[in-house]
């Protein structure tokens, strides 16, 4: 047994720490995002945007899928999960300590002859009961020279920390769908009452074509080309009704109800107020965005990963030991004399595995470099997103501040074509181009109010939709952390 532990202090004092300590990548961080300055006003989204649009139907659906929504409530359930795991890696660090206790009983002898008495020695042959009690504690545990085990431990926090990102990622992507929905709803609302005014405005005129025609100033060709506008205008109408009634239908996946319980009467985009919005620095979106966070957290966790695989070269050390009572009669069980007790080490090295913890080796370091790669995408995809949605906020505003315009310039030479058709100065066709291009032009300003709103929606998640990385990230603990997606989650106060 000296030898054992004079082996054991060798390798202590041989070992080497084998933890390849993380750093974040090197990354291609822009000083301002395209098209806006450095020194632009900076207001970034709060962590309840959705209530800037001033929509109180808007709010009771968000509120409604952040405490019902299916893909929140499993994203959650994976969080539990990851802090289960957590337990499990941590055991490892631990000694396993396991109680025995045992009771046993043996007949000596059996007689083959009886006597007048009876007794013990019945028949000349004797017998007796035998009685063996036992109790004691069993112990092992596995010294963790090369910090495979605790690495193993930390690779696994990581992962918690990738499912809390994970989960925060999920409920922002299903509050925006909420939100974008709900503008789409408002929308064809928009749309079906222009098409509505438009079909009223194009009977009326038809009206008028008809009576000219009585007065003999209009053909049957003059006629059918306006009951052309009008047929088509009324075709349009089952078409915006039934994307209304889609919309609508799928509001009820998201807020995890059936959609035949979804009564919101939607009303209008112009009744929306359209709060501010704009990026800070793009450095510090690197803290805003939780599909980042989740990235970094599954490549810390592979470089934990790689340090475990590296330590399996090394020997492993195992010590065992038990201790305990042993006597033939309950009432001698603790007695000096019955106390048992012993101690065994055992070291365990890989001498020759044919190539399994090389390839293992290799394997987890191409992973981190996946890892890596699907990090450093996440981060220019962030880039990108911000990007993609500022341009399409600028360039949708001005559409539509065009598209007004043009409205109002279809609509008054609708008026003045209408005015001269019934003073007989122009004929039908002029007025059913004028009316033509106020419909289109109408329903074409419904479309893009739709799409300057979807930019500002798609802005705020963009900037990770008032997610802010905390400064100390959280691991798992046994109290109830804040609620998220609106369902409590376990988390610590720090590492």
């Amino acid at each position: 047994m000296a030898r054992v532990w004079i082996v054991i202090a060798v390798l202590a004092l041989a070992g080497c720490d084998l933890k390849a300590a993380y750093r974040r990548p090197d990354l291609e961080v822009p000083a301002a995002f395209r098209g806006t300055a450095e020194t632009q006003a900076v207001a970034w989204p709060s962590e309840d945007w959705w209530r800037g649009f001033q929509s109180p139907e808007l709010d009771g659906l968000i509120e409604q899928a952040r405490t019902a929504n299916f893909d929140i409530a499993a994203a959650i359930a994976r969080v539990r999960q990851a802090d289960a795991q957590v337990r499990i890696a941590g055991a490892s660090l631990l000694p396993a300590l396991n109680g025995t206790a045992g009771a046993s009983w043996q007949h000596v002898g059996f007689g083959t002859g009886g006597s007048a008495g009876g007794g013990r020695f019945a028949g000349g042959t004797a017998s007796e009961d035998l009685h063996s009690y036992n109790v004691g504690l069993s112990a092992s545990y596995q010294l963790d020279f090369w910090g495979r085990n605790r690495a193993l431990r930390q690779a696994v926090v990581e992962s918690a920390l990738f499912s809390r990102f994970d989960q925060q990622t999920v409920a922002l992507t299903v509050l925006t769908n909420v939100a974008n929905t709900w503008f789409t709803c408002l929308a064809l609302v928009d749309r079906l009452d222009v098409a509505r005014r438009n079909l009223t405005a194009a009977e009326d005129t038809l009206a008028v074509v008809r009576g000219r025609e009585e007065a003999g100033t209009a053909n049957a060709l003059d006629i059918a080309q306006q009951e052309s506008l009008v047929n088509g205008e009324r075709a349009n109408i089952p078409n915006l009704q039934n994307q209304l009634e889609q919309a609508l239908i799928s509001l009820g996946i998201l807020v995890g109800r059936p959609p035949e319980t979804i009564t919101v009467q939607p009303g209008s985009l112009t009744s929306l107020a359209l709060p501010a919005v704009a990026p800070g620095l793009p450095s510090a979106l690197l803290q805003r965005r939780p599909d980042i966070a989740a990235a970094e957290a599954q490549l810390a966790a592979q470089n934990l990963d790689i340090t475990a695989a590296r330590a399996a070269f090394y020997p492993t050390v195992q010590l065992t030991g038990s201790a305990g009572y042993q006597a033939p009669a309950l009432t001698a069980l603790f007695s000096p004399a019955g106390a048992l007790a012993s101690l065994a080490a055992g070291l365990t090295a890989p001498i020759f595995d044919g190539g399994t913890l090389r390839g293992q080796l290799e394997q987890v370091r191409g992973r981190y470099d996946e890892l890596l790669a699907d990090y450093r995408k996440a981060v220019v995809q962030a880039f990108t997103d911000v990007d993609q949605a500022l341009a399409a906020w600028r360039y949708t505003t001005e559409q539509e501040r065009l598209q007004r315009i043009a409205v109002d310039t279809a609509r008054r030479a609708a008026t003045i074509a209408r005015a001269q058709m019934l003073a007989g100065t122009v004929d039908i066709t002029t007025v059913l181009t004028t009316e033509t291009t106020q419909f289109t032009d109408e329903d074409t300003l419904a479309q893009v109010r739709l799409s300057r709103i979807q930019a500002l929606l798609n802005l705020y998640k963009a900037l990770g939709g008032g997610w802010v990385r905390p400064e100390r990230d959280p691991v798992p603990a046994l109290s109830p952390g804040p609620l998220v997606g609106g369902v409590a989650l376990p988390i610590g106060t720090g590492r």
